[in-house]
């Protein structure tokens, strides 16, 4: 099979072959076959010293990951979690990534919706980082102005996906990385 456009780097892909793999890790990780958010947060080094937003995040990429809602991952919903982090095609993560920024659920992002998210990226990409000179809430501005195509204060998924196509600016300020890659390849390459 041929690889289609937008999917992952062949250094950043999941081999179908290492689908057995991926349950014998999964098991021995999670000998309960559930993952808990304890277990979650720890991936992706989320501890007791994280702030409360970071925290609160990660329990929204959680749940989002949680798709029957029932508290934890089991093996079906991370293989697709693995799936559409390492192989997703672009379009599949804007849609998950707006699903994790829309907290209430109603299908659009306000203001307080995006710069919480956006607070929270800026913070994890940023730390340390003395060189960037944009605030919070210049960046939310400007990701107001490019994307809100008709001025209602709102982004629907439609301007959402189209201004993070179109734009590379508001790609990086919108698409959600939550960097599994480099943990899940660490873990393939662990001997037993």
């Amino acid at each position: 099979m041929g690889q289609s456009q937008g999917a992952a780097p062949p250094e950043k892909e999941v081999a179908l072959q290492n689908i057995q793999e991926l349950y014998r890790k999964f098991a021995s990780e999670c000998p309960s076959g559930n993952l808990h958010f304890h277990e979650f947060k720890k991936i992706f080094g989320v501890n007791s010293c994280s702030t409360e937003e970071e925290t609160a995040y990660m329990e929204t990429v959680f749940r989002s990951f949680d798709t029957n809602k029932d508290g934890h991952i089991d093996f079906m919903e991370y293989v697709a979690a693995v799936h559409l982090v390492l192989r997703g095609k672009l379009e599949d993560k804007l849609k998950w990534s707006f699903k994790v920024y829309d907290s209430d659920g109603n299908g659009c992002l306000d203001r307080r919706e995006v710069r919480r998210i956006v607070k929270i990226i800026y913070t994890l990409k940023n730390h340390n980082n003395p060189c960037v000179k944009e605030s919070i809430d210049d960046i939310c501005d400007r990701i107001f102005e490019l994307v809100d195509k008709n001025k209602d204060g709102q982004i629907s998924l439609e301007e959402f996906i189209e201004g993070a196509e179109r734009d590379p600016w508001v790609m990086e300020q919108l698409q959600l990385d939550v960097g599994p890659c480099g943990w899940f390849l660490q873990q393939q390459e662990k001997k037993p």
